[in-house]
């Protein structure tokens, strides 16, 4: 299965017009913004798990990396409650569940070989840095080339997001409005390049999930 596959495209979607559709497991759907492959497959995703269910336990032969977006995911590692930030490098094991249902925006099978460390980062650890435009950010993750961060864009936000060092440029909008490049976003989208574009405006205020430099990991 392919969808929005081409790292060479730019994919932009309005996740709220998407269908849910069954996994494997029952009680857990997905919306699919992008994939390359069946069921083991490198993907990104918004997956959604009803109240008391679970999935069997599984090895992330290519990493997993997920925030979780409303609700909240469990593991035998801990519980994570709703703007947590996790990531599960290459090799790791776990069996998901959501005693109390929950909804995460998920990436597998995106990782550089050679990054290997567990990230967990919850709402109350995160350490947000002010910069001249009046943005702010706080930085989630970094490795070699990739960055990932969540951005904070004030009411008439205009200028340029983190374009980074590397290949690739994506953002998941959470919260507000977003436009650039002739696109205009409400939340909850998601928005794919190559490249970053110039300039973007945001009319109402964003919060923004970002990440950059990571194709090279993908392809």
């Amino acid at each position: 299965m392919e969808i929005h596959a081409d790292l060479e495209r730019d994919a932009i979607i309005a996740i709220a017009t998407l269908p849910w559709v069954p996994a494997p497991a029952a009680g857990v759907e997905r919306r699919m913004l992008e994939r390359d492959g069946d069921e083991v497959a490198r993907a990104t995703s918004v997956v959604r798990y009803a109240r008391g269910c679970s999935f069997p336990a599984h090895e992330h032969g290519g990493g997993e990396e997920f925030l979780v977006l409303a609700g909240r995911f469990d593991d035998e590692h801990g519980q994570y409650e709703a703007g947590t930030y996790v990531r599960n490098p290459p090799g790791s094991r776990h069996a998901p569940s959501a005693a109390l249902g929950c909804t995460i925006f998920v990436k597998l099978r995106q990782f550089a070989g050679d990054d290997t460390r567990s990230v967990v980062v919850r709402p109350q650890q995160r350490a947000w840095v002010t910069l001249p435009s009046g943005m702010r950010r706080c930085e989630l993750h970094a490795h070699g080339a990739e960055a990932v961060a969540l951005l904070e864009l004030p009411v008439g936000f205009e200028g340029e997001l983190p374009a980074g060092t590397g290949a690739g440029w994506e953002l998941l909008l959470c919260e507000g409005t977003l436009e650039a490049a002739g696109v205009e976003l409400r939340a909850p989208a998601w928005w794919r390049r190559a490249a970053p574009p110039a300039r973007v405006r945001s009319a109402a205020g964003a919060q923004v999930w970002t990440k950059t430099g990571h194709f090279a990991a993908r392809r």
